[in-house]
């Protein structure tokens, strides 16, 4: 099995693609006004329209409703972006940090108010742990 993407439902496409397509600089593939996908090495961030919910179950997702997940991005220099990202980000919820874990993370709110992680392992032992994710 592979993991292939994670789709956010929003009501307003346009400006969450353009906010994705700011922060991590990947142009996103807008493939109608209700759908985009900004494809990255190893998964897809998709980008759905709250008007196709009905296409899969009526009433199964709502958008601006997230309180338990995290997007995460692994970056070569989470301290950069952040230096990039001031003034445009409205939100940093936690800034760079040096985590327990080994990683250097940057916690912010994109706008709707879905929580994304910008991280750069900094230990050995982190490092080690993404070497295969940063060889390919």
């Amino acid at each position: 099995m592979d993991f292939v993407s994670i789709r956010i439902i929003t009501a307003d496409v346009a400006r969450l693609v353009d906010f994705y397509e700011r922060t991590t600089g990947v142009p996103a593939d807008r493939a109608t006004e209700d759908f985009a996908e900004l494809r990255l090495p190893h998964a897809t961030l998709a980008i759905g329209s709250d008007r196709t919910v009905p296409l899969f179950a009526p009433g199964s997702a709502r958008p601006a409703a997230n309180s338990s997940v995290i997007i995460e991005f692994l970056v070569d220099d989470v301290d950069r972006i952040h230096r990039n990202l001031t003034g445009f980000v409205s939100d940093f919820v936690k800034e760079p940090t040096t985590m327990p874990w080994g990683n250097r993370a940057l916690l912010f709110r994109d706008p709707d108010g879905n929580l994304v992680n910008f991280f750069t392992p900094v230990t050995p032992e982190a490092v080690e742990r993404f070497a295969s994710r940063r060889a390919s």
